[in-house]
């Protein structure tokens, strides 16, 4: 809780402020926009504020309400919008690092002749304002907030109607000037307000402009409803001066309120209302002017007491001593105060006090926490500038908070992504924007049956792309082998454009759903890819063994003819130097991992994916991201070893297209393990008799082929 701090302007430089603020209340100050919500024509209202209809939407439908009592021309329409699960929004333009007040007002009026009262949410760009509850069809909801603009455009956005249909009847925006409304926490916070009181009014209206140029709405005391300045202390007294205050302070008050307050004769004062939005951290300021007569005797003394808050009831208020004078401003706050729902507070004199306290007016505003949206924000502005005259591109707010716009999906952080553009069929022109392909976390790029001109860009940076559908567009150029640096890559379709070209092979090879028809000019490399994208790793990979098995025979029959001895001194294979990849090691030499490596790429062997008669086989995965299949001998034999040198001797030598890639060996600690190329799609069993066989049958020439081509690698 920090004590708020006033620095008085020398009298003369006040006097010009108040001087222009008080020859400005004869005309509309700028930075004002007073948007009537559903009016179809522009007028100015008794007060002088200069009112704008709305019929710029292209959103929502209007609706003409009457309500007993209310006659203003502003409250006798309002704009509702479908119940649905888009945002509507307002697009106001500002200057930045400006300050403003927006107002924005609902009266219900039974517009829809349904009864349900309406619940939905308002929201000021990515922040959510406030949850917008009609309890009476005939009683105006108001919501303020004070902001720092950040950006020279603001987006407040109906969205999330629980009942009902959201709807809004003004909208106004109020520029503020030099430091009103000043908070050392402006940056991150708005402040929303939850209560501006003129204490002492001599009637139930509100005070507001011109009397307050900014147009904030001072509500009187004197106003009856529920939970509003109730068990007020017996002896308030209304007083009240005609002579001129002096304004000189940071929320410049109008004239009116200041001159205007409640006396506790009885040496209290006593309120307890209810304040929107709390419990949480608010901003809290009381205006005092002495607008009494004092004899030189006497004197006015007090403290605020605040339930629960010790620290507060500390500071002695003595307004004429404090304000430097009569009929002067004294404006003393807390601009981080911890403050309740129901509010009780007391103003009670001090013991030397000769007079009960005295209080002209107060707010209270409660900090709200800035949302800063979705993390790709600017990128996917760029795009929609391109479409900006397309119904699509309307949307306003953020791209994902408080709700996504109707063509995309984003991600729950906290800053969220965007995941999912649904943009089918919606007459894009053009080349396909570059700004997409910032878009770091999508998933699925949905362009097809659109007009789309040029190359397919580089998708690199959008890693986690799964599906990307460019179908029935006019797209040129060559099927970019960029595409292979997508690791999740599961759908690719670009059927019926103008592409040309060699479709890259291993795209041919990975595991996608590629349709490619419809491009004359675009074609396959070889036969070999026109294979289905079956990878039989696990058969070839037997193939190997089997190999392996009639050459080792060879070479123990072979072995016979020498003495023990000396197999002895031959069995152990002679140690490569590590090299830092495949390409470097010698054409006829395998390359020799550590123990280590093998358990940091398999984690500790952690993850069984076969076994044989040679060992078991477990999943790796090396530091440069390469997979790998890791068979370990089980039988630590002297022929299981000699077994295992002829095998590495020979897979070292022994290089074709329908072999698994041999990777390398080890031979540790009496451990001796081979190390081969994963092969994600399952073994050859599976595939012709498994379970693998529901999914997609293998006809009988494609069964011969792969037959031909295990025998090619025997």
């Amino acid at each position: 809780m920090e004590r708020r701090r006033r620095l008085l302007l020398p009298f003369s430089v006040a006097s010009v402020l108040i001087l222009l603020l008080l020859d400005s209340s004869s005309a509309q100050m700028p930075g004002f926009v007073s948007l009537n919500c559903g009016g179809n024509e522009n007028f100015t209202d008794e007060i002088g504020l200069q009112w704008i209809a709305d019929d710029h939407l292209i959103y929502g439908e209007i609706s003409n309400i009457s309500v007993a009592n209310e006659t203003r021309k502003q409250y006798m329409t309002l704009r509702h919008f479908p119940a649905d699960s888009r945002k509507y929004c307002y697009k106001l333009d500002v200057i930045t690092r400006t300050r403003y007040l927006i107002r924005a007002t609902f009266l219900y009026g039974n517009f829809d002749n349904n009864n349900v009262y309406p619940k939905f949410d308002i929201s000021l760009g990515p922040t959510h304002w406030s949850t917008i509850v009609i309890s009476d069809a005939a009683t105006i909801e108001v919501r303020e907030l004070i902001f720092l603009a950040s950006s020279p455009k603001i987006d407040v956005c109906l969205s999330n109607a629980t009942t009902g249909q959201p709807f809004i009847s003004t909208l106004e925006l109020r520029q503020f000037n030099g430091s009103v409304y000043l908070t050392p926490f402006e940056d991150r916070y708005y402040l929303s307000v939850s209560a501006r009181i003129n204490f002492g009014a001599d009637s139930e209206a509100p005070v507001r402009y011109p009397d307050d140029p900014f147009d904030r709405i001072w509500e009187s005391d004197s106003l009856k409803k529920a939970n509003y300045l109730v068990d007020v202390a017996a002896g308030t007294e209304k007083v009240s001066t005609k002579l001129p205050i002096d304004l000189r302070s940071d929320e410049l008050p109008p004239q009116k309120v200041m001159q205007t307050a409640v006396v506790g004769t009885n040496g209290s004062l006593t309120y307890r209302l209810n304040l929107d939005g709390f419990p949480g951290f608010g901003w809290a300021v009381t205006y005092f002017a002495e607008i009494e007569d004092l004899d030189p005797d006497e004197s006015r003394k007090f403290r605020l007491v605040l339930p629960g808050q010790p620290d507060v009831s500390k500071a002695i208020v003595n307004i004429q001593e404090n304000a430097q004078g009569k009929y002067r401003v004294y404006e003393p706050g807390y601009t981080n105060l911890s403050l309740p729902f129901v509010l009780s507070f007391k103003f009670g004199k001090t013991y030397d006090s000769s007079r009960g306290p005295l209080l002209n007016a107060m707010e209270i505003n409660k900090y709200l926490e800035r949302n800063d949206g979705s993390i790709d924000g600017v990128a996917i502005v760029s795009v929609i500038s391109l479409y900006s005259s397309a119904d699509w591109a309307q949307e306003g707010g953020d791209p994902c908070l408080p709700v996504p716009w109707s063509w995309l999906q984003c991600n729950s952080d906290p800053q969220p992504s965007i995941t999912v553009i649904h943009l089918s069929s919606k007459n894009l022109t053009g080349n396909i924007p570059s700004d997409l392909t910032k878009l770091s976390s999508l998933v699925e790029l949905w362009l097809d049956g659109n007009s789309l001109t040029g190359p397919i860009p580089d998708f690199s940076g959008c890693p986690d792309l799964r599906i990307i559908h460019l179908e029935d567009n006019q797209l040129t150029g060559p099927l970019p082998s960029s595409l292979m640096n997508l690791p999740n890559l599961r759908e690719l379709y670009v059927q019926n454009n103008m592409l040309s070209g060699t479709v890259p092979s291993s795209l041919l090879s990975k595991n996608v759903v590629l349709n490619y028809a419809g491009n004359i000019n675009l074609h396959e490399g070889g036969r070999g890819a026109k294979h289905l994208n079956i990878i039989i790793g696990s058969s070839v990979g037997a193939a190997v063994l089997l190999l392996a098995t009639v050459v080792s025979c060879l070479f123990m029959h072979k072995g016979k003819k020498n003495n023990y001895d000396k197999e002895q001194h031959r069995h152990s294979l002679p140690v490569q130097r590590p090299v830092s990849s495949l390409n470097d090691a010698p054409a006829e030499a395998a390359h020799c991992f550590t123990l280590s490596d093998i358990e940091d790429a398999t984690k500790m062997l952690e993850k069984k994916i076969g076994s044989g008669g040679f060992g078991v086989v477990y999943y790796g995965k090396l530091k440069d991201g390469k997979e790998i299949a890791v068979k370990v001998l089980t039988s630590n034999s002297y022929q299981g070893k000699r077994e295992f040198t002829n095998e590495v001797t020979l897979l070292s030598r022994i290089h074709h297209r329908n072999l698994v890639q041999f990777l390398g060996y080890c031979q540790e600690e009496g451990r001796s393990v081979l190390v081969y190329e994963f092969m994600h799609n399952g073994t050859l069993k599976e595939h012709l008799y498994g379970t693998l066989t529901h999914e997609q049958r293998i006809n009988w020439i494609k069964r011969l082929e792969i037959a031909e081509d295990a025998a090619k690698g025997l």
